[in-house]
């Protein structure tokens, strides 16, 4: 059964604005081609980590155009499932945790990636604080960063909205419901949040129907998802796993079955 899945993609940032590249050598001793900001974009939104996990949608966070867009694979993993990973993991991705050097937007963006389609981000970003730290400059500009992170840590930076899970509890396929209640948003009218989140619910009832129009793969989109998510519950259940583990387990099961079915068709 084909199964198309979600595009996830990289979004990559600069926020030297090409400055680390014409003044890294006079400064450090060595070429630093960019300082590297990273997003996953999956489910038509864009996820990162700055003070504390981030969403926003495409487009719209305070970093602009990325520099470049890397595809990272498709999964298929259905958003209520990633939604409970993200509020997993939410405690190890806090303000107070970030580190420039050793935990940042990067690492964060690292480990969602494996999570969704199993693999990294480019080496080159995620080796820039070492490729800093080891120029004949780094000792020096260790306190900079520091207190750059006590900045960032105070707040006194862009924030885009904080990640709200859209399920209140065990998944399924109609958890994201007009009566769950989303987490704090930092600065953001509560009437905005009702127009960002209409479109989102329209779009689910549509698709739980599987009646899209002009979309014939719709239905069997659809039960797939529905399969990944009631293996996941089950696993969950079970009490031995975690989200993320069972969410990995879940859909590997459910296209290694369809892969058997192919098989058998053929």
């Amino acid at each position: 059964m084909a199964e198309e899945g979600h595009l996830v993609s990289l979004n990559i940032y600069d926020l030297s604005q090409g400055l680390a590249r014409q003044l890294s050598t006079t400064f450090l001793g060595k070429t630093i081609e960019g300082i590297w900001h990273t997003g996953v974009v999956v489910y038509g939104t864009e996820y990162f980590f700055g003070g504390g996990i981030q969403q926003a949608p495409v487009g719209t966070t305070p970093y602009g155009t990325p520099l470049r867009v890397v595809e990272l694979g498709i999964t298929h993993v259905p958003q209520d499932v990633f939604d409970m990973y993200l509020e997993e993991i939410s405690p190890r991705y806090t303000a107070e945790t970030y580190s420039l050097l050793t935990h940042n937007c990067n690492n964060f963006s690292s480990e969602v990636a494996q999570f969704l389609v199993g693999v990294s981000i480019p080496d080159y970003i995620l080796q820039l604080p070492n490729e800093v730290m080891s120029s004949p400059m780094g000792a020096l500009i260790l306190p900079m960063i520091q207190n750059l992170e006590t900045t960032l840590r105070s707040g006194a930076v862009p924030q885009a909205p904080q990640f709200k899970p859209s399920t209140m509890a065990t998944p399924s396929t109609n958890a994201r419901s007009s009566s769950a209640t989303p987490k704090k948003v930092a600065s953001q009218p509560q009437s905005d949040l009702q127009k960002e989140e209409k479109p989102k619910l329209e779009k689910v009832e549509a698709s739980s129907n599987g009646s899209v129009q002009g979309d014939p793969l719709g239905s069997a989109r659809d039960k797939v998802q529905e399969e990944i998510t009631a293996e996941f519950v089950a696993l969950m259940a079970s009490g031995t796993l975690r989200a993320s583990e069972a969410a990995a387990l879940a859909t590997k099961r459910v296209m290694q079955r369809y892969g058997h079915m192919n098989m058998a068709q053929s």
